[in-house]
């Protein structure tokens, strides 16, 4: 069976990534920072198919000592872990002049650092094993930057960076890198709204992208995704 971690699992694109994972029958280790949601997803996730082992670790995907613990662990239950989603991510929307004063630095952290450090964890062993697929969910913003989240944007946009650099790196070793850009996405960022469904992507356009990314034959790379809402970006 294949290994996958999947950061920020229990909701959103992440949750619906995790799902087509283990429909496939590929093991998981998922994070979250509350630790209700995870047990109730990864119950779900055994009843989908019982099959698969599912390493569950309650973290902050920010603090980087907690990050790299869950990588370690995950590692030991699961062993080499071949797939790597770099899902958490946080948006918070303002223009630059009016951000708080932790409002970059919680961004960075979240939005940038966990992708690094765990490319820095598992890139070795990927590369020893010339074998693996890192996904880095970016978003439309890393390209197509506005306003009114401007620091969402140039952090996305640094995740779309470290992308570049990581496929770089990594093609000579036969491991595939590939960039997810989703546009409006009917995720938690958008509680609330009144807007229909079909005014976003959905979660599970995201999932079957990666998906299909993954399962192309070992000499193809999805180099990157954009993925749009058809009404356009609201």
């Amino acid at each position: 069976m294949e290994n996958a971690l999947i950061t920020g699992a229990t909701k959103g694109i992440g949750r619906s990534i995790a799902l087509a994972f283990a429909k496939e029958g590929i093991n998981l280790a998922i994070c979250s920072r509350n630790k209700k949601d995870l047990q109730e997803f990864k119950a779900e996730l055994l009843a989908l198919n019982p099959d698969i082992q599912i390493v569950t670790h309650v973290i902050d995907c920010s603090i980087k000592q907690e990050l790299r613990k869950f990588a370690a662990l995950a590692q030991q239950e699961l062993g080499f872990i071949k797939i790597l989603i770099n899902n958490v991510g946080v948006f918070i929307p303002s223009n630059i002049l009016d951000d708080a004063e932790d409002t970059f630095i919680n961004q960075v952290n979240t939005n940038v650092m966990p992708a690094y450090e765990l490319y820095r964890f598992f890139g070795k062993a990927m590369m020893n094993q010339r074998s693996g697929h890192i996904f880095n969910i970016c978003s439309v913003a890393s390209v197509e930057p506005i306003a009114k989240a401007g620091t969402y944007g140039v952090t996305k946009a640094a995740l779309y960076s470290l992308n570049t650099v990581m496929r770089l790196e990594m093609q000579e070793h036969k491991v595939k890198v590939t960039a997810v850009l989703p546009g409006s996405t009917l995720t938690e960022s958008w509680a609330g709204t009144d807007l229909p469904p079909e005014r976003f992507v959905s979660p599970d356009d995201v999932a079957l992208a990666v998906l299909s990314s993954y399962k192309m034959s070992s000499g193809a790379n999805v180099d990157e995704v954009v993925i749009k809402p058809v009404l356009g970006q609201l």
